[in-house]
């Protein structure tokens, strides 16, 4: 008899492979019955996995959205209302005309409901609260002729409103005033009111109102115009500014800000400096006592206390009587300093090793000539540095930057001889002519008031500065009169710009050893975003609060007295300086002057507005970012240069002071990161003719002027411009000819180039005072 063999049974882990589906397909719900509630034992095997149904998960979706939708409709019902800030409207008008219309606007607003109550603060800020609505309003007028002014309202402002002039709409200023809010976003959309309705005739409103629609299409979508020409449509704007849909706005929310209704300045002990007090709602966010505080045009503040204050505007009068409460700074709170102290001997090398002597030792077999004075040592002549290296940098800026100007110049010479030539053979014709003489004093006239002659010169030869930079990019002429391996010491050669390494640490300036940096900025800010503040020293949403700012400079006093002040809360790392990298395009409205890389301009950086000299590169994602020596119109660039740190999302406005003209909006974009180890490369590309082609190999010339540089840029590869690649093989004579070899079939009409690089850095000019051009010319005719 054959013995039994037991079956092998396969157990729970064992593989199993798909079978071959043949027939219908079997849905999800025909699975689960054929399981009956069994679970594979993948499944079973994972720990914190809860299998749900596909009804649960639906379920579940449902209650987080109507959860989601009630919190909102909650929001919003309280918003304006008590236990919240007021609903700040900011009041703005487009054009000169419309300024004596602002404060009809905001009557007509005010007294629209019947039973609504006015809290006038100052000339700046009036309170209404509307008992039928359950919300309270804040309507702020920002002064037309000071544009930081507006930008530092409406950075705060839950809404904005717009005022048109029925006949030209809005004036050139108008429409920088539009673009510059508009690109540093706002919460709500914008309402546009037409001022003055009566000066149009009631049968051509809606014709003007299509005009003026179709001229803000290209700024921002424009719904409707409004008017505020009866009672009914003043009622509908009160009512239209409470329920508008509000976007949420991170930079907002994440730091507290507040508009100051009164600016009180307390004289200290010491004359040069004191304490200011600023009263407001706390807005966005919880504000901390030991955090410090940024007021823009003034700088950063230390908080000496805040003190809690009983609210101005009450809905309800049961908020009469809340406590007085007074918040005073622990220890825990953060200090002003700014810079880095740098260590003078933390680059101080140790003792040095065996492979290091041997390696100086061999370095110190090739002897320079130096000049000396007579007795000094070879130790202390390796110290002493050559006229010519300590002038390389300051040559080379010139050289590549300026350009000869002497030459131009002198050009220019004969031709205002000429001019003012021609203007004497003139005068001496006018004598006898009486009208022709009157035209040449209007002429004259003209010249005096409106023409810079000097300064045109300067901008024309920017123009063809840029235009010779656009048709030939990054291509300069190899100096003739002094040898090219000193010219062009600091440049190197890199067999691919995207792969080769550069060390990013590697020849720093001074200026580095006095910023802060990241180890990781992400992570650094994820871990500052999340962090959460101690209730007992914050002040919160909705209070109504007196901030008191302590050692607040006297100097500082011209540039707050009779202004709209607004004060925010920075936070951690804010207030150190580092290399801040922000990506801006060229705006619409700017002017079509070239603008070139180290140019003082004017940024809007987030909360905080200063002056510097940036650079600029390319916007890629590369670890190497090319050096662009203009900004162009249309391009996308990055601007670095050495800011106090600011944590993205923060929008960035560029202005450009131009002579006579004022601010100028360049560029607008946003903060990308605080890195400074960005590479910036600068690119220069020397270029030869060839002189003899013979297929592959080359006779190239102009591109050196003696045989030692042709020696010393051998090992660099070459290219031209059809894109064949080759390399130097052997100089030909001494003034500069040498012998190529390509990898192609050479061209007599392809020239061959040579590219060069290094790293560029920005330079110190951080200026955190920016003077307003408007508000300086309105003080000068004050004084006058």
């Amino acid at each position: 008899m054959a013995p039994i063999h037991e079956v092998h049974r396969p157990g729970l882990w064992k593989q199993s492979n798909k079978e071959h589906k043949s027939g219908r397909h079997r849905s999800k719900g025909a699975v689960d019955r054929i399981n009956r509630g069994r679970i594979g034992g993948k499944v079973v095997s994972k720990k914190g996995i809860k299998v749900m149904s596909r009804i649960n998960r639906k379920n579940q979706m449902v209650m987080a959205r109507s959860q989601a939708m009630l919190e909102a409709q909650e929001k919003k019902k309280r918003q304006g209302g008590d236990g919240f800030p007021p609903y700040l409207v900011a009041v703005i008008p487009l054009a000169e005309s419309q300024q004596q219309y602002i404060n009809t606007s905001i009557d007509m607003l005010t007294n629209a409901v019947e039973d609504s109550q006015v809290c006038p603060v100052s000339s700046l800020m009036k309170h209404v609260i509307v008992p039928r609505f359950k919300q309270r309003f804040s309507f702020i007028t920002p002064r037309f002729d000071s544009l930081y002014e507006i930008l530092d309202a409406t950075k705060v402002c839950d809404s904005v409103m717009f005022l048109l002039c029925p006949h030209t709409g809005m004036s050139d200023r108008g429409d920088l005033i539009l673009s510059s809010v508009m690109a540093q976003s706002l919460p709500t959309d914008p309402i546009v009111v037409l001022g003055s309705p009566d000066e149009v005739h009631p049968g051509k409103i809606n014709e003007v109102k299509k005009l003026m629609i179709k001229a803000l299409e290209r700024k921002f979508p424009v719904e409707k115009i409004h008017t505020l020409s009866s009672t009914s449509e003043a009622v509908s704007m009160v009512r239209y500014i409470g329920t508008q849909r509000k976007r949420s706005s991170v930079m907002r929310e994440r730091r507290a800000n507040l508009i100051a209704e009164s600016v009180k300045y307390i004289q200290g002990e010491d004359i040069s400096s004191g304490q200011l007090e600023l009263t407001g709602f706390v807005r966005g966010a919880k504000l901390s006592v030991n955090r410090l505080v940024h007021v823009p045009g003034l700088g950063d503040f230390q908080l000496e206390r805040i003190e809690k204050l009983q609210d101005p505007c009450p809905i309800n009068k049961r908020h009469d009587m809340e406590e007085v409460r007074i918040l005073v700074p622990t220890e825990e709170q953060e200090d002003l300093e700014v810079e880095n102290a740098p260590d003078g001997m933390d680059g101080e090398q140790t003792w040095p090793t065996q492979e290091e002597l041997q390696e100086a030792e061999q370095q110190n077999a090739i002897r320079i000539v130096k000049r000396v004075p007579k007795g000094t040592s070879d130790y202390q002549a390796a110290w002493i540095l050559d006229e010519d290296e300590e002038n390389d940098e300051n040559r080379e800026e010139l050289e590549m930057e300026d350009g000869d100007l002497g030459e131009d110049m002198d050009n220019l010479e004969p031709a205002v001889e000429q001019e003012e030539s021609d203007g004497e053979e003139r005068e001496d014709e006018m004598d006898t002519m009486s009208v022709a003489g009157s035209t040449y004093n209007d002429m004259e006239d003209y010249d005096k008031k409106h023409v810079n002659f000097s300064e045109e010169v300067n901008e024309l030869e920017r123009l063809k500065a840029e235009r010779l930079e656009a048709m030939f990019p990054d291509e300069v002429d190899t100096p003739i009169d002094s040898p090219a391996r000193i010219r062009f010491q600091r440049y190197r050669g890199l067999k691919s710009f995207r792969t080769s390494v550069w060390d990013k640490k590697e020849n720093l300036p001074q200026d580095y050893a006095r910023i802060f940096q990241f180890e990781n900025f992400l992570r650094t800010r994820k871990r500052v975003l999340s962090q959460e503040m101690d209730g007992f020293c914050c002040a919160e949403v909705g209070w109504y609060v007196k901030l008191v700012l302590k050692n607040v400079g006297a100097h500082l006093k011209p540039q707050f007295e009779g202004r709209v002040l607004s004060v925010t809360s920075l936070l951690p790392h804010e207030h150190r300086m580092s290399v801040i990298n922000m990506a801006v395009r060229r705006s619409q409205i700017s002017h079509k002057l070239p603008v070139k890389s180290k140019s003082n301009l004017i940024f809007q950086c987030g909360w905080r507005r200063f002056c510097s000299q940036p650079i600029f590169s390319q916007h890629t994602s590369g670890n190497k970012h090319k050096y662009e020596r203009y900004f162009r119109d249309g391009d996308t660039v990055v601007m670095t240069t050495f800011a106090p740190i600011m944590f993205p999302p923060a929008p960035v406005l560029v202005f450009q002071d131009l002579p006579g003209q004022g601010h100028s909006l360049l560029a607008t974009g946003t903060v990308i990161n605080s890195d400074p180890d960005r590479l910036v490369i600068k690119r220069t590309i020397l270029s030869g003719h060839p002189f003899k082609v013979q297929k592959r190999s080359a006779t190239v010339r102009f591109m050196f002027f003696n045989r030692e540089d042709i020696l010393w840029f051998k090992p660099i590869e070459l290219r031209t411009k059809q894109g064949l690649r080759g390399h130097i093989k052997e100089p030909l004579g001494t003034h500069g000819h040498m012998k190529c070899i390509f990898d192609g079939i050479m061209s007599q009409q392809d020239p061959v180039l040579l590219n060069l690089y290094k790293r560029v850095f920005p330079k110190w000019t951080y200026d955190p005072y920016p003077v307003d051009p408007e508000m300086s010319h309105l003080n000068s005719n004050m004084d006058i």
